[in-house]
């Protein structure tokens, strides 16, 4: 028996890419789950994926950077409790790139939505979830990270500073309560809607993305959405507290 079944997990960014995969892989484990992202449509078609494998599926579309938001899908995976799965925790897929510029030519507006749904998102998710995980005792907090919290590259300056944040973030929740087993996970270079973007991003820092990113494409180096997942929901389907407050690389759990 999995040991995700008759547990509800939250995930952000679920209508497209990585998101989507593992919400259809804990719903194939017989997980509940609560998915959000912005558009409705393609989130509801996520969720039909989802209901032909899990009787236990709800849909939150909104902005994740919200509080409102965050609010309705704990209430949401709580509601399920009613029909059986437990609410067990979260992952917090969301994101946003806004490649292309440099800093000094960004756009007020991009620098804050690129931190408003890759940090804010995650601590409202946080502020959300964290008292009903506690009072059951235990929960998971699965954050999304990258490699680029620790580079510096230009053309996406906001993404690496936000991505850094989010990443302290995780440590920060980490070591106040460790009841709570949470981790960056870092999915490795995956064939999504970001490295589209990036490949063909205008801007000062334009040339330099297309040279990183155009060749993982060229080469054929990039990982598929549920290759970049599957280890995911493996490793909550086991057993995840050893890596509480640690940042796992996907290639940790595909060696």
């Amino acid at each position: 028996m999995s040991r995700v079944q008759m547990k509800t997990f939250i995930v952000t960014g679920a209508s497209l890419g990585i998101g989507r995969a593992l919400a259809l892989s804990l719903a194939c484990r017989g997980a509940g789950v609560v998915l959000n992202a912005r558009n409705a449509d393609t989130l509801e078609e996520a969720a039909e994926a989802c209901r032909t494998h899990s009787s236990h599926v709800a849909v939150v579309a909104g902005d994740c950077s919200l509080e409102s938001t965050a609010q309705h899908m704990v209430a949401a995976a709580l509601d399920m409790e009613a029909s059986g799965p437990v609410f067990a925790g979260f992952f917090h897929a969301a994101g946003l790139l806004a490649p292309g510029p440099l800093v000094h030519e960004l756009e007020p507006q991009a620098f804050d939505a690129v931190f408003a749904a890759n940090v804010r998102g995650a601590y409202v998710l946080v502020r959300a979830a964290y008292p009903a995980l506690l009072k059951r005792g235990s929960g998971v907090a699965v954050f999304f990270g990258s490699g680029a919290a620790s580079i510096a590259q230009p053309g996406i300056g906001a993404y690496c500073a936000a991505k850094a944040a989010e990443e302290h973030l995780m440590r920060q929740v980490a070591a106040e309560v460790p009841e709570i087993t949470a981790f960056v996970y870092q999915p490795g270079i995956v064939e999504t809607r970001m490295q589209v973007q990036a490949r063909t991003s205008e801007g000062g820092g334009a040339d330099t993305l297309h040279k990183v990113f155009r060749p993982w494409k060229e080469q054929g180096q990039l990982l598929t959405p549920e290759e970049a997942a599957e280890p995911l929901a493996d490793l909550i389907d086991r057993d995840p507290t050893p890596h509480h407050g640690q940042v796992l690389r996907v290639d940790a759990l595909r060696d």
